[in-house]
């Protein structure tokens, strides 16, 4: 701890300012702006003397978090307090108690909340063994646990990981590593189910900004390119829209916006597509105030009607959003119009109200509801007591909860109905079982059949959006191991899990009951050799597994007597046999006693996840030091992270979906890998080639590859259609610049219109 200069003070204040500015504005009475006041004072005095890894004073950060809180989000007072005090308890003498007794119950709550998630976050957690269970993602559930509480101290978090990420810099890599992953596995998936574009966006951006640098600046270059060519078409575009809404008498904003480097990237690299082929670069807002005596829904519609007289529409790629919002509650309306000059514009019709909602999400919700305006927060209820649902299971394993809640929180969403009529929203490509499991779990664990729309259907059958759903249940029923195969909701996984497990619990004691009582009719004991017997007879490998299959009748112990009476296997022969091999091979043996033992050495050794690991190759026996993950293929240079697996280092691509999860779920394995010079061995990787076909060009490109470039191809694959063919390369290159240097000298042939580097998806 040290003393502030004049100037920390002065830049203290300055941030407060703006701040104390914004509350001054959000506060409803004097005495919650003097409240606001009041805790910058009290976190003020308690942080004093401390700096962020940046040099600024640690406040700087509360004060940060507190402004995204009423300026981005939208939240109130008791949300502005609570951000500032954020921190005091876990990091200073202050306790919980102290913050009730000066702040309130409420407010203390909130702080308690959130000091929570931050040592979970820390993975502040007693008990386990990393090698069994993941520390992290029980950290995470845990963390998640605060939704049932108050869904604040979420919305809290997400400012407090925003400001982070802003200032993420001043980090060491492998800090940066572990927050750009669980950002991405969680922040971002949860800013977007609450409706937070504005900060989904931004997080995404600042991922892709540190993951991928080189085609984030790429990306961004090519988008103030784009901005300065098109702009002024887009301007033209809106200038007869604004004239005709004039002409109608509304009041209303409209703006162009532009997709974000991270969107762009996505949709590239999703659908293999260059920067030139994403056509929906630009889109078209209005905003506006509703009108007294009519709904804002036909509105919107009233709108649309009004400027698809001037513009031809595409009926097809109209989204109604207004009259089936999100799960999330966004509310809008989605068309398409041609342009003067020839392309497709998007353009969306929102009210103000709608505009807040997508902006602000579930806080923008709280604010029209106490406002006296009619909030649709019916299916944020919905989505909210479904995560209360899951994560109120005590047997839930950490690991399936978090993929299953990571997937919930991507999912997509539809509208199905009870035979009575009442809503209910399911993920996309939910089934027949999903719905059952979502009305009760013992309608899912009775479940035979259902009548969808009046017609008899499977319990595997996907719902569609407006499907009227009957559950057909029978006493008899039980779940099944194979409904896993095909449910797709976290409720129905989890309670399909726990009934299994605790049937298998019933099937251990069983068979356990039955091998004991069968052995002591042969005067034997449920001893080691006993039971080594039993297992390699029935081909099991645990106990568990042996009284399971006993319990539920698999095995059948007619046998027994005659397996126990076996002998053993004859030791002298084993002996004599090991005897006159090793006289046989004793030289060689010898010869190599010397680098087994170099070999056991390097296999003991502990690699140091605080230290730079490098990724090295032996030139002499053509070996590395490490080991490429089959998932993603990584090749030197490529942005990557390692991470440790007894006591191996396994590489994967930053970007990699498998090294985002594995990094969120435990990140204290993570490693900071470096690539050194590699000039000996190659690596696979994938080049995806587009163009017009011709005679011969298959023959070019792989004659060029393999002769002018000297590069061994192992896989070739092309189609064409329609004069226009297609396909991939599988080859081997030292390094990215290599494959650069490839992409490139290729995209000089004749015919070529496109190359670029793909996945390796598989290689057989």
């Amino acid at each position: 701890m040290s003393d502030f200069t004049i100037e920390d003070n002065q830049l203290i204040q300055k941030e407060f300012e703006s701040l104390r500015l914004a509350a001054l504005k959000r506060c409803a009475t004097q005495q919650e702006y003097e409240g606001v006041i009041k805790a910058f004072e009290f976190a003020n005095k308690a942080h004093y003397g401390v700096r962020r890894k940046s040099g600024e004073p640690y406040i700087t950060h509360p004060i940060a978090v507190a402004k995204i809180v009423v300026q981005e989000i939208g939240l109130g007072y008791k949300s502005i307090v609570a951000a500032l005090l954020h921190d005091v308890v876990e990091d200073t003498d202050y306790t919980v108690e102290d913050i009730e007794r000066m702040f309130g119950a409420k407010i203390a709550s909130l702080v308690d909340g959130l000091t929570k998630i931050k040592s979970a976050m820390l993975g502040n957690m007693e008990g386990g063994n990393e090698d069994e269970k993941s520390l992290q993602a029980e950290n995470f559930k845990r963390m998640l646990l605060t939704l049932n509480d108050d869904v604040r101290v979420i919305l809290i978090k997400l400012a407090d990981r925003l400001h982070n990420l802003r200032t993420i810099d001043s980090m060491p890599e492998r800090k940066q590593d572990k927050i750009l992953s669980e950002t991405m596995y969680i922040f971002i998936p949860l800013a977007h189910r609450l409706g937070l574009y504005s900060i989904k966006s931004e997080m995404e951006n600042i991922w892709l900004k540190f993951r991928q640098p080189e085609e984030y600046n790429e990306i961004t270059r090519r988008i103030d390119e784009y901005t300065q060519t098109k702009g002024i078409a887009i301007d033209n575009f809106i200038e007869p829209i604004s004239k005709l809404l004039e002409g109608a008498m509304y009041k209303f904003t409209i703006s162009k916006r532009i997709k974000t480097p991270y969107s762009i990237w996505n949709k590239m690299r999703n659908k293999g597509i260059p920067f030139e082929e994403i056509y929906d670069l630009f889109a078209v807002r209005i905003v506006f105030t509703p009108k007294q005596g009519s709904s804002e829904r036909k509105q919107c519609w009233d709108i649309y009607t009004l400027i698809s007289e001037d513009y031809k529409s595409n009926t097809d790629r109209i989204r109604d959003w207004v009259s089936t919002p999100k799960s999330n509650g966004y509310e809008a309306l989605h068309c398409t119009l041609m342009s003067p000059q020839g392309g497709w514009v998007e353009v969306q019709i929102r009210s103000v109200r709608m505009d807040a909602i997508a902006e602000k999400g579930v806080a923008a919700h709280w604010n029209y509801k106490e406002g006296g305006t009619k909030s649709n927060e019916n299916d944020m209820d919905s989505w909210l007591n479904m995560v209360r649902g899951v994560l109120e299971n005590p047997d839930a394993n950490a690991l399936e909860f978090l993929d299953n809640f990571h997937t919930g929180l991507l999912s997509k969403e539809i509208h199905v109905f009870t035979p009575a009529g009442e809503s209910k929203l399911m993920e996309k490509g939910s089934t027949v079982l999903d719905f059952a499991y979502a009305i009760h779990s013992e309608i899912g664990n009775k479940a035979i059949a259902a009548k969808v729309n009046l017609k008899l259907a499977s319990l595997s059958q996907p719902l569609r959006n407006g499907d009227q759903i009957e559950i057909l249940t029978a006493a008899s029923q039980k779940p099944q191991r194979q409904w896993l195969e095909f449910v797709k909701t976290a409720k129905a996984k989890t309670l399909i899990t726990d009934f299994l497990k605790a049937e298998a619990k019933d099937s251990i004691k069983l068979g356990q009951e039955i091998l004991e009582r069968e052995l002591e009719k042969y005067g034997v004991k449920s001893q080691t050799g006993v039971l080594k017997k039993v297992f390699a007879e029935y081909n099991v490998n645990s106990k568990d597994e042996l009284y399971s299959k006993i319990g539920a009748g698999v095995i059948n112990l007619s046998n027994l007597g005659e397996i126990l009476k076996k002998n053993k296997e004859n030791k002298l022969v084993k002996y004599w046999n090991f005897q006159f091999w090793r006289g046989k091979e004793e030289n060689t043996e010898s010869k190599n006693s010397a680098k087994k033992g170099r070999q056991q050495a390097a296999d003991n050794r502990t690699i140091d996840t605080r230290k730079d690991y490098l990724l090295e190759e032996n030139p002499i026996d053509k070996t590395l030091s490490y080991k490429v993950a089959e998932c993603c293929r990584p090749i030197p240079g490529d942005p990557i992270i390692g991470f440790v697996d007894n006591n191996q280092v396994i590489v994967h691509k930053k970007i990699c979906p498998v090294a985002v999860a594995m990094a969120s779920r435990n990140g204290s394995k993570i490693i900071n890998a470096k690539w050194t010079k590699h000039t000996i061995l190659s690596f696979l990787t994938r080049i995806q080639l587009k163009g017009i076909d011709r005679l011969g060009i298959v023959n070019d490109v792989t004659k060029y590859i393999t002769l002018m470039l000297s590069v061994n191809i192992r896989k070739i694959f092309f189609e064409t259609h329609d004069s226009i063919f297609e396909g991939y390369i599988d080859l081997y290159v030292h390094n990215t610049n290599d494959l650069e240097d490839i992409i490139k000298n290729i995209q000089q042939i004749k015919g070529i219109d496109s190359v670029w580097r793909v996945d390796v998806k598989n290689t057989d």
